[in-house]
């Protein structure tokens, strides 16, 4: 896959010298009904994430690694600090503003696939395009474009039951990557599959990146962590380490 491919090119160019995730003094405190202070889940974060990195966050339950996601992937809003996607800052967004923004920036992929049963794989790919008001001919010449480029372009018309786990979350990739966002966010993604079917995600994965795509992946698995380009570790809502592979 090449970095001139069509499919990917929106995403893998760099538009300015922003950062496509920047954090600063970032806290994230979840409060009980009666306003005291439940838990601090993110106690002063700074991270900054370049295009093209491939970026592996790690932790123990309760490290914040999961609010930190949902954070940089804009389902969750920071308590204070600051966080700019793509240069833009979040919190002055409004909820519809912020949701076309995300829908447009961040490609996510699950550990759960996600997938709708009904649709065949063509048409669960092709549906967050509908969401941006692109039309159906080129929803539909997209899709089967990603589809091709995931290895999917003979089983476009398989429902996601007619799919092995790999191939189905080969279509969640495809699925994340058609809005050609700037970053792919994935969620660990290898955690339904056999380690075989894992690895050639993780090989899907490395192919992504070696093509420009920014990649940020919470996983628990060293091994797994060890094939990215940076590792941040949190550890009580703080960055234990933060290094580069």
């Amino acid at each position: 896959m090449s970095v001139t491919d069509p499919v990917l090119a929106d995403a893998t160019k760099v538009v300015s010298g922003a950062p496509v995730a920047e954090l600063r003094e970032l806290r994230k405190t979840y409060f009980k009904p009666d306003g005291s202070v439940m838990v601090e889940a993110l106690r002063g974060v700074d991270i900054s994430i370049e295009h093209g990195e491939y970026v592996a966050v790690m932790g123990s339950s309760g490290s914040g690694k999961s609010t930190l996601m949902n954070v940089l992937g804009c389902l969750d809003q920071p308590t204070a600090g600051v966080y700019l996607l793509d240069g833009r800052d979040i919190s002055v967004m409004s909820d519809e503003e912020l949701s076309r923004y995300r829908g447009e920036k961040i490609g996510f992929v699950f550990q759960a696939f996600n997938l709708i049963p009904e649709l065949s794989i063509h048409e669960n790919v092709a549906t967050p395009l509908f969401y941006q008001g692109v039309s159906k001919v080129e929803r539909l010449e997209r899709a089967a474009a990603i589809l091709e480029r995931v290895g999917l372009g003979g089983r476009i018309h398989h429902r996601p039951r007619e799919l092995s786990g790999g191939q189905q979350q080969r279509a969640a990739i495809a699925r994340a990557l058609v809005t050609r966002p700037v970053v792919l966010m994935a969620d660990e993604p290898t955690g339904n599959l056999d380690s075989t079917t894992g690895r050639q995600i993780l090989e899907l994965f490395e192919e992504l990146h070696a093509s420009g795509m920014t990649i940020i992946m919470v996983t628990h698995d060293d091994s797994i962590a060890g094939r990215c380009r940076r590792v941040i570790r949190l550890k009580d809502g703080v960055i234990e380490f933060d290094r580069r592979n």
